[in-house]
Protein backbone atom coordinates (compact mmCIF):
# COMPACT_ATOMS: atom_id res chain seq x y z
CA UNK A 1 0.00 0.00 0.00
CA UNK A 2 1.44 3.30 -0.84
CA UNK A 3 0.30 6.04 0.81
CA UNK A 4 -0.28 9.75 -0.19
CA UNK A 5 1.01 12.72 0.69
CA UNK A 6 -1.93 13.76 2.85
CA UNK A 7 -1.77 10.50 4.78
CA UNK A 8 2.17 10.56 5.21
CA UNK A 9 1.12 14.15 6.92
CA UNK A 10 -1.47 12.98 8.95
CA UNK A 11 0.32 9.77 10.26
CA UNK A 12 3.99 12.00 10.97
CA UNK A 13 1.61 14.30 12.99
CA UNK A 14 0.50 11.43 14.98
CA UNK A 15 4.04 9.90 15.00
CA UNK A 16 5.46 12.85 16.41
CA UNK A 17 4.35 12.25 20.56
CA UNK A 18 5.11 8.59 20.09
CA UNK A 19 8.46 6.83 21.92
CA UNK A 20 10.14 4.69 19.76
CA UNK A 21 8.67 0.95 20.94
CA UNK A 22 11.51 -0.97 19.46
CA UNK A 23 15.13 -0.25 19.56
CA UNK A 24 17.75 -2.44 17.21
CA UNK A 25 21.19 -2.86 19.04
CA UNK A 26 24.25 -3.85 17.61
CA UNK A 27 22.91 -7.41 16.37
CA UNK A 28 21.14 -5.56 13.56
CA UNK A 29 17.72 -7.34 12.60
CA UNK A 30 17.56 -10.52 14.23
CA UNK A 31 14.45 -12.76 13.92
CA UNK A 32 13.60 -11.75 17.60
CA UNK A 33 13.61 -8.20 16.53
CA UNK A 34 11.66 -8.63 13.48
CA UNK A 35 8.81 -10.51 15.74
CA UNK A 36 9.09 -7.79 18.44
CA UNK A 37 8.47 -5.32 15.28
CA UNK A 38 5.40 -7.59 14.00
CA UNK A 39 3.69 -7.23 17.37
CA UNK A 40 3.97 -3.65 18.23
CA UNK A 41 2.84 -2.75 14.52
CA UNK A 42 0.10 -4.95 14.60
CA UNK A 43 -1.06 -3.54 18.08
CA UNK A 44 -0.25 0.21 17.45
CA UNK A 45 -0.44 0.50 13.03
CA UNK A 46 1.73 2.95 13.73
CA UNK A 47 5.28 2.99 15.46
CA UNK A 48 8.69 3.98 15.49
CA UNK A 49 12.04 2.12 15.44
CA UNK A 50 15.25 3.14 17.13
CA UNK A 51 18.01 1.89 14.64
CA UNK A 52 21.42 1.79 15.56
CA UNK A 53 23.69 1.47 12.39
CA UNK A 54 27.52 2.36 11.78
CA UNK A 55 26.84 4.32 8.89
CA UNK A 56 23.82 6.13 6.83
CA UNK A 57 23.67 3.45 4.45
CA UNK A 58 23.20 -0.22 6.53
CA UNK A 59 20.72 2.38 7.98
CA UNK A 60 19.01 2.88 5.09
CA UNK A 61 19.36 -0.80 4.37
CA UNK A 62 17.96 -1.73 7.66
CA UNK A 63 14.56 0.42 6.93
CA UNK A 64 14.13 -0.93 3.79
CA UNK A 65 14.65 -4.27 5.21
CA UNK A 66 12.21 -3.72 7.71
CA UNK A 67 9.52 -2.17 5.64
CA UNK A 68 9.85 -4.91 3.13
CA UNK A 69 9.47 -7.65 5.89
CA UNK A 70 6.53 -6.56 7.76
CA UNK A 71 4.64 -5.33 4.71
CA UNK A 72 4.74 -1.89 6.35
CA UNK A 73 5.05 1.64 4.93
CA UNK A 74 7.82 3.85 5.96
CA UNK A 75 6.35 7.42 7.11
CA UNK A 76 9.57 9.04 7.87
CA UNK A 77 12.71 8.90 8.89
CA UNK A 78 14.73 11.50 11.06
CA UNK A 79 18.32 10.94 11.74
CA UNK A 80 18.17 6.86 13.68
CA UNK A 81 14.47 6.81 13.91
CA UNK A 82 12.29 5.56 11.53
CA UNK A 83 8.44 5.47 11.79
CA UNK A 84 6.58 2.93 9.62
CA UNK A 85 2.71 2.29 9.53
CA UNK A 86 0.62 -0.75 8.09
CA UNK A 87 -3.17 -1.06 8.73
CA UNK A 88 -4.50 -3.64 10.70
CA UNK A 89 -8.14 -4.24 9.15
CA UNK A 90 -9.47 -4.74 12.59
CA UNK A 91 -8.31 -1.09 14.22
CA UNK A 92 -8.52 1.12 11.42
CA UNK A 93 -7.28 3.82 13.70
CA UNK A 94 -5.45 6.50 11.40
CA UNK A 95 -7.83 5.96 8.50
Amino acid sequence: MSLTNQQKKTLKSAAHSLKPVVRLGQSGLTATVLDEIEVAINHHELIKVKISAADRDEKSKTIQDIATKTNADIVQTIGFVAVFYRQNPDKNAYS
